[in-house]
C-alpha cells in the first residue's frame, strides 16, 4: 500500500457541509475517510454512501457493543453500505458475532482495544485490573482468535501488537500527531513516521488536518513523512 492508502482522515466535524468542505479541499490527495459518532448523527451515514459512490474508502467508527444478535444484525446492514472498515469494542462474544455476520464480504472488522485517550488511572477508575499495555495485548490475541480483520490501538503498542497478530491483519492507530502538534485529549500519541515504523498499517488523523489553517498542506506533509519510512 502507498501512504495515500494508509492515511485515514477523520471527519470529526459537526455538520455535513463542513465535511463536504474538507473532502473538497483535500481532493484526490486523500482517498480514505473516517466517520464517527459526531458526524454519523448529523447525516453522516448517508454521507458515507455518497463518499463510497465517489470512489472513496470509508472507515465507519461506530465501536459496536451489544448482545450477539444485535451486533450481528447491525453488521449485516453495514455490509450492505459498502464501507471498508468498521469498529467494534474487542469483547470476544461481540467479535465472534460480527465475524459470522460479515462472512463472505469485504468488510474489515476492527476490534478497538483501549482508547488512546485512556491511561492507567482511567482504566482503574473504569474497574479494569490491567494497565493499558496488558489489556491491549490481551484483546489483540482475542481479536486474532475471533477472526477479525484487524485491531485499533495506540501506536505505542503497535510493535508489540504486530508480533501477536502477524503481518496480515490491519493495525489501525489513532492518536497520531505530527511533531509540534497539540496532543489535545489524547494521552498515548506518536508521529506518523514513528507509527508506520512501529508496524501500523493505517493512521487515523483528524484534528491535525481538519482543524489546520491549510488542511491540504497538512495532509501532504503527513503523507510525505509517512513515505520516508515506507
Amino acid at each position: 500500500m502507498t501512504a495515500r492508502d494508509r492515511l485515514i482522515v477523520g471527519l470529526d466535524v459537526p455538520s455535513i457541509s463542513e465535511a463536504e468542505t474538507v473532502v473538497k479541499t483535500l481532493g484526490d490527495t486523500v482517498s480514505f475517510y473516517k466517520i464517527g459518532y459526531q458526524l454519523a448523527f448529523a447525516g453522516g451515514l448517508e454521507f458515507a454512501r455518497d463518499l463510497i459512490r465517489d470512489g472513496k474508502n470509508v472507515f465507519l467508527d461506530m465501536k459496536l457493543l451489544d448482545i450477539d444478535n444485535t451486533v450481528a444484525s447491525g453488521v449485516e446492514n453495514i455490509v450492505k453500505m459498502g464501507v471498508t472498515m468498521l469498529t467494534l469494542h474487542a469483547y470476544p462474544k461481540a467479535m465472534r458475532a460480527a465475524v459470522a455476520a460479515a462472512k463472505g464480504s469485504n468488510l474489515c472488522l476492527l476490534g478497538v482495544t483501549v482508547l488512546t485517550s485512556m491511561d492507567d488511572a482511567d482504566l482503574r477508575e473504569a474497574g479494569y485490573e490491567y494497565d493499558p499495555h496488558t489489556l491491549v495485548l490481551t484483546r489483540a490475541e482475542q481479536a486474532k482468535a475471533a477472526g477479525m480483520g484487524g485491531i485499533v490501538c495506540s501506536a505505542e503498542e503497535a510493535k508489540a501488537v504486530r508480533q501477536i497478530i502477524g503481518p496480515d491483519m490491519a493495525l489501525v492507530t489513532p492518536g497520531i500527531r505530527p511533531k509540534g502538534a497539540d496532543a489535545g485529549d489524547q494521552k498515548r500519541v506518536m508521529t506518523p513516521a514513528d507509527a508506520i515504523a512501529a508496524g501500523s498499517s493505517h493512521l487515523v488523523v483528524a484534528r491535525p488536518i481538519v482543524k489546520a489553517a491549510d488542511p491540504l498542506a497538512s495532509a501532504k506533509a503527513i503523507l510525505a513523512e509517512m513515505e520516508t519510512v515506507l
